[in-house]
């Protein structure tokens, strides 16, 4: 195959000496200036193989199962060296964590990424360490493709279901006006589990009606947190809060910390399920690790209860997402943003919270238009422009706004201004991850002149609403 859709991936995973195995000997002549000792396949196919359990008996829990790159949520994606023993603990983590999967091989219908570790690591492994079976749907939560989901769902009944927030949200949707969909989706599912990012208190409750409607009683909603570089868990909301921003308890076998960092508390984790380092990344393993061999995951945390430990954690944001305004004022763009979204629902689908070295908060709003558009009353061949310029979804957002402000309590979470969004944000730009999940960063870096005009007093911008 050729090698150029692909080289930023060989070259960040591929050191010197790898082999990089090509389709055809045309290949590998033309690809011989490639990082790496080029083999074709077909030499490969030659190869007189050994029998499958001397390859068994020559795999140890410390060989290299596969490489996964990160999510770029907030930063570049780096290579995670993947290991037999980080994918087997884990596995045995979530086997402990989650009685049903002894009870009863889990039945999985999922449309995961596999190069992800949600999909890939998480689910696939689930599927495989318990016995189970994963019917790969080929839906997914985007205009156009979730009604694929839809259709698998109402055909095959998972006994677990996993999504992401966005996916659960379309999912409810659906479950609430679809009655073959809820009859075959609620006949033998137990639990449910949401990851990748934050499901919203309003989409919370949203699914405990319908299932309640339905069922006569809630399903349990579990989550947690995970990285790529933990195959991928750490924490999980084992404890008995059942509310959205709560991340849990440790996993058992992994070590967690708080560190105070910045302002906050940053996790750290050591266990069997955390890898050693990055694969060739030009890093500081200061960085990565701190001194008692602990990795710094960037994220923060807060005791739910700091009087009862005991309960478990919340999440309280990116470190690497908290800026400071031109006042000093520090501002914790996580909550913030959970905030934001949550009290937005149905019309907020996603913020960006911006003003770096400003005077005050704005946000950047990627509405629900569908919701918007039924607001408005406009057509469906109305433009997104002219949907969000209705003066009844404008109105819609002015009395969000000001909810939002009038529980604020400072410069460091009032929100002055916001803009609402008319282009979707862009995987190709890596704006958004392949999981749902925003690039505050990317977001900022590619759309920086609709942020300066958010912000350009002389400049009154009709698709700016004012606090």
């Amino acid at each position: 195959a050729e090698r150029a859709p692909f080289a930023r991936a060989l070259d960040a995973a591929l050191s010197a000496d790898a082999a990089l195995i090509v389709a055809n000997d045309a290949d590998a002549q033309a690809d011989g200036g490639a990082a790496g000792r080029v083999v074709p396949l077909s030499r490969l196919l030659a190869t007189v193989p050994r029998t499958i359990d001397a390859i068994h008996e020559a795999i140890g829990p410390d060989h290299l199962a596969k490489i996964l790159f990160t999510s770029g949520s907030t930063k570049l994606p780096k290579a995670v060296p993947t290991t037999h023993r980080m994918l087997c603990s884990n596995q045995q983590m979530l086997r402990q964590t989650m009685p049903e999967l002894t009870r009863e091989p889990p039945v999985l219908v999922d449309w995961l990424p596999w190069n992800h570790t949600f999909g890939g690591s998480h689910n696939l492994g689930i599927a495989l360490y318990n016995g189970g079976t994963l019917y790969i749907d080929d839906g997914r939560p985007v205009p156009g493709r979730f009604d694929e989901t839809v259709r698998n769902l109402r055909e095959i009944a998972p006994t677990i279901y996993f999504n992401v927030p966005k996916g659960w949200e379309e999912l409810t949707a659906a479950l609430e006006r679809d009655a073959v969909l809820r009859d075959t989706f609620f006949s033998r599912v137990k639990l449910y589990f949401f990851g990748g990012a934050g499901l919203s208190q309003a989409a919370w409750d949203r699914l405990d009606r319908v299932t309640e409607a339905h069922c006569g009683e809630r399903i349990r909603i579990m989550a947690g947190l995970g990285m790529t570089e933990a195959s991928p868990s750490c924490l999980f909301t084992t404890g008995p809060l059942m509310r959205a921003g709560y991340i849990g308890l440790p996993a058992p076998g992994c070590d967690a910390k708080l560190v105070p960092c910045g302002g906050k508390h940053e996790l750290r984790f050591k266990g069997p399920n955390v890898m050693r380092g990055y694969w060739h990344a030009d890093v500081d393993p200061h960085d990565v690790f701190d001194d008692e061999g602990y990795y710094r995951s960037g994220d923060a945390g807060v005791f739910a209860d700091p009087a009862r430990p005991e309960l478990g954690l919340l999440f309280d944001g990116r470190l690497t997402e908290d800026f400071k305004l031109s006042s000093g004022t520090f501002v914790s763009v996580g909550p913030l943003r959970a905030h934001a979204v949550s009290s937005g629902a149905p019309y907020v689908q996603d913020v960006v919270v911006t003003g770096i070295n400003r005077d005050d908060i704005g946000l950047l709003v990627f509405p629900r238009v569908d919701a918007c558009r039924a607001l408005a009353g406009l057509p469906a061949d109305a433009s997104v422009t002219d949907v969000l310029r209705a003066p009844a979804v404008r109105a819609a957002f002015a009395s969000w706004l000001a909810v939002l402000n009038r529980q604020a309590s400072g410069g460091s979470t009032f929100v002055a201004r916001i803009r609402l969004i008319d282009t979707p944000p862009s995987l190709d730009l890596g704006e958004v991850t392949d999981k749902g999940s925003l690039n505050q960063a990317a977001v900022q870096k590619h759309r920086a002149a609709t942020i300066d005009a958010l912000y350009d007093p002389a400049r009154r911008d009709p698709d700016v609403i004012y606090a």
